[in-house]
């Protein structure tokens, strides 16, 4: 990765992520958290779940899975969920979401409520894909770059997305700054089909 991040949005019309589903989840969730005086822990047990799911690849399994009934998901679900420890109030969470057939969502759910919390404390959430895993020395240098372009209280949520095939995409809010090569050579078909 270079150090430089192109730091001119590429219009695309997305989303903010945080939006719509997630956020309506990532909602309910605060309130509840926070009515029943648990917030600081429910943050804490999403941010550990978000960490499981990407670490444990039976969990990456079951929650990625098409074919696993969701009264059978729910039951695996929450047996993980309380030897690891977690409480009622994330379990029941958990459950309601999958529940929803909302399984396969999980990952954006936890994201989306990491954003929304982030929000709630000022912080800005940078949402960065990248082709490969970022080093210590790459985030290092991004959270650089965009200290340089005003964003100072900065969270980074990385993911991994192996079609960009170099490269990384950055979104804060509804602004997407793309330096993927995957980008780059759209934009070069694209020139090449206008000049001929």
């Amino acid at each position: 990765m270079s150090s430089a991040v192109n730091t001119s949005p590429t219009p695309t019309g997305a989303p903010d992520r945080a939006s719509g589903l997630s956020a309506r989840y990532a909602r309910a969730l605060y309130d509840l958290a926070d009515e029943r005086k648990q917030l600081y822990q429910t943050v804490a047990e999403m941010a550990t779940l978000g960490d499981l799911i990407k670490t444990d690849a039976p969990l990456q399994l079951l929650v990625a899975s098409r074919s696993v009934d969701a009264m059978e998901a729910a039951r695996a679900m929450d047996a993980v969920l309380s030897s690891q420890g977690f409480s009622d109030l994330v379990r029941h969470f958990i459950g309601t979401a999958i529940q929803n057939r909302r399984l396969r969502d999980l990952p954006d759910l936890i994201s989306g409520f990491a954003i929304y919390v982030a929000g709630k404390r000022g912080i800005v959430t940078a949402e960065v894909a990248s082709a490969h895993p970022l080093s210590d020395v790459q985030r290092t240098q991004l959270t650089a770059r965009l200290a340089e372009a005003g964003y100072g209280r900065v969270t980074i949520c990385e993911s991994v997305d192996p079609a960009l095939l170099g490269g990384l995409t950055v979104r804060i809010g509804s602004k997407l700054y793309d330096t993927s090569l995957k980008s780059r050579l759209q934009r070069l078909r694209f020139v090449m089909k206008g000049a001929a």
